[in-house]
């Protein structure tokens, strides 16, 4: 009988804020939070506990949150800050395993099925460590799937002390898996989101355990493949592997074909800017790094057009694929012929850093904001946060 998986969920617990109290200790136990100026219509990258305390969360407007706490302290974004102490806190994960997958600046899974000690004494190893060596808190689940490890953690996370970081380790032993998540709402379930949460409560459908006592055959017919899914997770049954990256990727890249063909110029300026963007972060979440941007347009006759061009050094930097990727545009675009597809895509890849120079301040601000906005689009959905058209402008 093969022995069940054990897989651990980390999350570094409000990273940006942990991160900032290093560099100033005198936010500690302050309502603070990581973002941009109400002015300018910022948003919350990350909170502290005692500002989640007045109902202040990440990805929403600073202005809001500013009228829920009005003492809310607003730190910038620091330089050069986050993705050090990221890369830190993975190397450490790597050395307890190779098999890690992250999955963003403050957030993995590991595979340590092949560590003879139990789940619980990894995790509270590995916390320990992250704790001591680099002041940073973090939090851990574990199960024998990538899914119920997760949820794990969420649970353990929002069970802690209020006011301060929850420094969780929550364990589900192998073959509790259903009956740990049967208490729990739908919506602490993958893939239910607020429109599928509202079409099972219309069910009868409130609570994990109902769901997975619903007829699986029914809820395939009602919801389709998403249905059967749904039936399988509800089970607490995920067979999904950590991916661990191996060899080196050849190219990154993005496309979208338009549901009408498109003849305005500007409107196939940002649909490509917004694929330099997706492009970019694909870049940064899997370490590498491009040196030659390649720009792809289908027309209205499926005519493809091709072009690329190699940059003076290797980038992850949004701004610069959508600088050189609209300047290619510009040069091919037959003015006014409809286009059916563009695409965006990065070769000639190298893993490594940007590196930067002491003068090259900006640059690590904006490195940090990337990383601010990164985190955001994993948590909460690619639509939460956009450049404005004037930061655009600036590339």
């Amino acid at each position: 009988m093969t022995a069940p998986r054990k897989i651990l969920h980390l999350d570094l617990d409000a990273f940006f804020c942990a991160v900032e109290e290093l560099r100033n200790p005198e936010l500690k136990g302050k309502p603070f939070a990581v973002g941009g100026s109400p002015e300018k219509r910022g948003v919350v990258a990350s909170c502290s506990y005692p500002a989640r305390a007045y109902g202040v969360h990440s990805a929403m407007p600073m202005s809001q949150a500013i009228r829920l706490c009005p003492e809310l302290i607003i730190v910038s974004h620091s330089r050069g800050g986050y993705s050090a102490a990221s890369r830190e806190v993975m190397a450490r994960v790597r050395e307890l395993t190779p098999l890690v997958q992250q999955i963003s600046i403050d957030e993995a899974f590991l595979d340590v099925s092949d560590l003879p000690e139990p789940l619980e004494t990894l995790a509270r190893r590995l916390q320990t460590r992250i704790r001591e060596e680099l002041r940073l808190p973090c939090s851990l689940g574990g199960a024998t799937n990538k899914l119920v490890a997760k949820i794990a953690n969420d649970v353990g996370k929002s069970r802690a002390g209020k006011g301060d970081y929850p420094n969780a380790i929550t364990i589900v032993p192998p073959g509790q898996e259903a009956a740990f998540l049967a208490p729990l709402p739908v919506r602490a379930l993958w893939g239910v989101g607020p429109k599928t949460e509202e079409k099972l409560q219309a069910l009868g459908i409130f609570t994990i355990g109902q769901l997975a006592a619903y007829p699986e055959r029914e809820l395939g017919g009602l919801l389709g493949q998403h249905g059967w899914e749904l039936a399988r997770r509800a089970r607490g049954i995920d067979n999904r592997p950590v991916k661990a990256e191996r060899g080196q990727a050849k190219s990154i890249s993005k496309e979208t074909t338009f549901a009408r063909d498109v003849s305005d110029g500007r409107a196939l300026e940002a649909a490509l800017r917004r694929l330099a963007q997706d492009v970019a972060r694909s870049l940064r979440r899997k370490g590498y790094l491009g040196r030659t941007v390649r720009l792809k347009l289908r027309l209205s006759d499926f005519t493809t057009l091709t072009r690329q061009t190699t940059l003076a050094k290797p980038t992850d930097d949004d701004r610069v694929i959508a600088r050189e990727v609209v300047a290619l545009f510009e040069r091919i675009w037959p003015a006014g012929q409809p286009v059916r597809l563009v695409g965006v895509g990065v070769t000639n890849l190298q893993k490594g850093l940007v590196q930067l120079s002491l003068w090259e301040e900006k640059d690590a601000r904006m490195r940090d904001l990337q990383a601010a906005m990164d985190a955001l689009r994993e948590k909460y959905g690619q639509n939460v946060i956009h450049r404005g058209v004037d930061e655009w402008d600036k590339v």
